[in-house]
């Protein structure tokens, strides 16, 4: 898949997020690009802009660490989601996973606890990673979106590109070598389309040079158990490639 496109409005917006942070020499923007997404694309009117404190930008962009970017998203107020949160909701896991899960945003327990997947979806997810030899400890589970929205609907268009920033920045300091998206909404921000999840399953993407395999969310499979064993299928595929990838 090429490059994601910026458009004017793209540009404008990482640019002013990186004046808040400190960062003013054009040849940083490339190091805090973010993956634009479909969604950010649709004529909707965007949220209101907050300004928030900068954060230190003493220490240079290229040697931030994970613990350093999930510093600053902590007091990020980019989109309305900050008024309504209890807390972000950065990601947790190996910072070194070759494989990274991508849901859509953290639901009531994530909010609380400011850990993605630790509801009853996340324990189904644990599961279905231990039953593969996997653990959660072993892995990086992060959301398309940081926080919370309200009554855990869809997260809107201008949340996501607001988000962006954060997303982006994480994918480049984790550097995995797969990614498992993780229900329909993921699978729609990440690999900018709008078909079924149906027809996004079943066969590899890419995303900016990165392996991209579509499952179900967890959620659905505590609705839908009759389809845990296409899941089951998915994460043996996932694990099948990384095997390639680790040997090469």
């Amino acid at each position: 898949m090429p490059t994601p496109r910026r458009d004017d409005q793209g540009a404008e917006f990482t640019a002013f997020y990186l004046r808040e942070i400190g960062v003013h020499t054009p040849g940083s923007l490339s190091s805090f690009e973010a993956p634009q997404t479909e969604v950010a694309h649709a004529e909707q009117p965007a949220a209101s802009i907050h300004r928030t404190p900068a954060p230190d930008a003493s220490q240079p962009v290229q040697q931030r660490t994970l613990a350093d970017v999930a510093g600053q998203a902590a007091t990020c107020r980019l989109c309305s989601l900050a008024d309504t949160r209890t807390q972000v909701v950065f990601g947790a896991g190996n910072p070194h996973a070759d494989l990274v899960f991508i849901g859509e945003a953290p639901g009531q327990e994530e909010d609380r606890l400011g850990e993605p997947f630790v509801g009853r979806a996340g324990k189904l997810l644990d599961r279905m990673l231990a039953a593969t030899g996997l653990a959660r400890e072993s892995v990086y589970i992060m959301n398309t979106i940081k926080c919370r929205p309200p009554n855990n609907r869809d997260p809107k268009p201008d949340e996501v590109q607001a988000c962006n920033i954060w997303f982006g920045r994480q994918l480049e300091l984790l550097q995995p070598k797969v990614l498992c998206l993780l229900g329909r909404v993921a699978a729609h921000a990440i690999l900018e389309t709008d078909a079924p999840l149906g027809s996004l399953r079943g066969r590899w993407h890419s995303y900016q040079g990165i392996p991209v395999w579509v499952t179900y969310h967890p959620a659905f499979l505590l609705r839908s158990p009759a389809q845990k064993h296409k899941s089951w299928q998915d994460l043996l595929t996932i694990q099948e490639r990384l095997r390639h990838l680790q040997g090469s």
